[in-house]
């Protein structure tokens, strides 16, 4: 695939990480570690300081609320967010063994969790990075921290190789876990890449099918009429033989006729690849995008506002094409009867919002859009715009993948009032959605494409 728009590789997949689920795991760790020292202090009679270990506990609360209140249901987190949020865990994880009897606490080993689980679901050189701060830390509690007590002021202690072997396993586990659960979520996924890989080859495989079963049905319907033309225009070349101003007409018909059954022929033949019909300028890409959408009733207005710089070139590519074409179809089929396709770029960015004037998004899933299966994408008590169709949100899912994977950056809103970059200021409160990209990630350089493209051999 074209490095632009991100090959399908473990390293360079979108931010696929759910903040929610990550929560979900995070409140039933910080559960358990509440119902441990509840569970130490009263049924054991372990002594140690409370108002730290609250402390420590609350600030691993905070967290879990801010994630939960601050950010949409359907965040994802980057590589580098996700690593930012397991090093909090263990570093609290380990403070909270500090306080508690550092290594000779059996709840030490759940240090383990947080590398496991970045193992699966992050890069390699995050997953060693996490494993070296759980190492160093355990070691650090190992040998320094705070010894639990009994009610009666007995220090519980334990015999140093039980120690030593305590950590020991930790340390190991803690590198097999990263190791072992990295392989399997790379063959995992690469399999998965091999799978998507195999269905694009096939895709692109029954269209040239279609296609070449196309050539050949044009090819033999009008072999037929092709050559009585011929065969007509050689036998008018021979009578008109006495008739020089007639007779380079006829010729003209035969060769013409052979060009017709030369060009069918060639039709079906590879490597014939017009580099410049990779490029296409801004306005033609959307007029492509919503080309199917613009005889349905409704009023599609595109508007371009280009400021000083010149309307850009970009890579014409399927995903930008098929991506924007779903986010069109979405805003028609809700639309009451206009839809706004509103473009404008400055040398650095480029900017495209969707903005129809229907009901808008539903509350309930505004924050989910863009995930499969969340059910119909607007307000379900709303009347049904699409007869006979049952939205599972696949289509949204589909275009804000394929769109990401083109590095743009998409925002599901709903309009609230005059909107005064449309001409005429309406108001309005039906659906935007908003996508910004970095200008380098699909424009071409117009004197670099010409150069580029290469000529059609004959």
């Amino acid at each position: 695939m074209d490095p632009t728009f991100g090959e399908i590789t473990q390293d360079n997949r979108t931010e696929w990480v759910r903040l929610r689920t990550l929560t979900y795991v995070r409140i039933v760790a910080l559960s358990g570690q509440i119902a441990a020292l509840v569970a130490g202090q009263l049924a054991f009679g372990l002594r140690f300081d409370t108002g730290l270990v609250a402390l420590v506990v609350g600030a691993a609360g905070i967290s879990i609320l801010l994630s939960l209140f601050l950010y949409p249901p359907a965040k994802r987190l980057s590589d580098t967010e996700a690593s930012l949020t397991f090093l909090f865990d263990i570093a609290q994880l380990s403070f909270l063994l500090y306080l508690t009897g550092g290594i000779t606490n059996p709840f030490a080993l759940l240090v383990m969790a947080p590398v496991a689980v970045a193992a699966m679901a992050l890069r390699s050189r995050s997953t060693l990075l996490l494993s070296i701060v759980a190492i160093a830390l355990i070691t650090l509690v190992s040998v320094s921290y705070r010894p639990l007590r009994f009610a009666d002021g007995t220090v519980l202690d334990v015999a140093p190789i039980l120690t030593f072997g305590h950590w020991a396993a930790i340390v190991i586990g803690i590198a097999f876990q990263a190791f072992y659960a990295q392989r399997v979520a790379a063959e995992a996924n690469s399999m998965a890449d091999a799978l998507l890989a195999a269905q694009m080859a096939l895709s692109r495989e029954q269209k040239l099918t279609d296609l070449g079963g196309v050539v050949a049905a044009t090819a033999h319907e009008l072999g037929t009429p092709l050559a009585t033309i011929k065969l007509v225009s050689a036998e008018l070349v021979e009578e008109l033989a006495d008739r020089p101003d007639l007779v380079e007409d006829a010729r003209l018909l035969v060769q013409e006729a052979d060009r017709c059954r030369t060009i069918l022929h060639s039709m079906g033949r590879s490597g014939k690849d017009d580099t410049m019909m990779r490029r296409a300028p801004l306005e033609a890409v959307l007029q492509e995008a919503a080309e199917p959408h613009l005889d349905r009733g409704k009023r599609v207005h595109f508007l371009l506002k280009s400021g000083d710089d010149p309307q850009p070139l970009i890579q014409r590519r399927p995903e930008l094409v098929h991506g924007l074409r779903n986010l069109v179809q979405n805003a028609v089929d809700f639309a009451a009867s206009e839809v706004w396709v509103d473009a404008s770029w400055t040398a650095q960015t480029l900017r495209i919002r969707i903005i129809d004037d229907g009901p808008g998004f539903s509350p309930q899933v505004l924050g989910s859009i863009g995930e499969p299966f969340i059910g119909r994408g607007r307000d379900p008590n709303r009347p049904k715009r699409r007869p006979g169709y049952a939205g599972m949100g696949l289509g949204m899912f589909i275009a804000k993948t394929l769109l990401e994977r083109t590095g743009a950056r998409l925002e599901f809103l709903n309009c609230d009032g005059a909107i005064k970059t449309l001409p005429g200021s309406p108001v309005l409160h039906g659906a935007m959605v908003d996508l910004t990209w970095p200008l380098a990630r699909i424009a071409v350089d117009r004197a670099e494409a010409l150069a580029q493209n290469l000529p059609v051999d004959r």
